[in-house]
């Protein structure tokens, strides 16, 4: 990955907003929620459409396209989750895919060089291999308990992350799982270059509020880290 990509990445990870439909509480306009929590200091977003209830078909295109015009007015980028036909219908700037979805070197042969391919990673051969294959940054996780996804594996701590940066992997990083403002900082100084979340904005009284509680624990540790060096 060139640099200048490269940095521009580890910036839009700060703080990594996913959602869908089936993640707002009823009555509200996921366009809307959205708007509030990049006002809030969320840096990228990620388009997750999954689980009972979703939409799917010209409804889910549809919410897609109003999403994305979210992101285009503010300059956020705009990732789709698992559903490389979708990222290229939009043109979206890139697409993130799990273990068990298609291979990243396929994604990243579907998608070209252009778009950002975000991969979850479990332990370190399964990073080294979603680099190998193309992919601009790791989610790492899940870090913490969390109730937003069902089938998430089991929470390892911060582990991962540490071992990851001591075997010599420099790619940005993303923890993902159960995270929110008050353990955020614990996320970074694993070694994460952000954090990745669903409810600890979507669920939150005011998702403006909760990215700027989030965007302000990355500011603390880049004190805290300044300070040491």
């Amino acid at each position: 990955m060139l640099r200048r990509l490269e940095e521009d990445v580890r910036r839009a990870l700060r703080v990594y907003l996913i959602m869908g439909s089936t993640n707002c509480p009823a009555g509200v306009d996921p366009a809307e929620l959205l708007r509030e929590a990049i006002e809030g200091g969320v840096t990228c977003f990620q388009f997750r459409e999954k689980g009972p209830g979703s939409l799917a078909g010209e409804a889910k295109l549809e919410l897609a396209k109003r999403l994305q015009a979210v992101c285009r007015a503010r300059g956020v980028p705009f990732i789709v989750n698992d559903d490389v036909s979708l990222a290229a219908a939009v043109s979206a700037d890139g697409i993130h895919v799990g273990q068990d979805d298609e291979p990243a070197a396929s994604v990243r042969a579907r998608v070209g060089a252009g778009a950002i391919v975000g991969v979850s990673a479990h332990t370190v051969d399964e990073a080294r291999r979603a680099l190998a294959d193309g992919a601009d940054y790791l989610g790492i996780g899940p870090i913490f308990p969390t109730g937003s996804k069902p089938d998430a594996a089991a929470p390892q701590g911060t582990r991962l992350l540490r071992d990851l940066r001591s075997a010599g992997i420099a790619a940005p990083l993303v923890g993902i799982g159960g995270i929110a403002p008050g353990n955020a900082g614990s996320v970074l100084a694993a070694g994460a270059d952000g954090v990745s979340v669903i409810s600890a904005i979507t669920l939150a009284p005011s998702p403006r509020e909760a990215a700027r509680l989030l965007a302000g624990a990355g500011t603390a540790w880049d004190r805290s880290r300044d300070k040491l060096s």
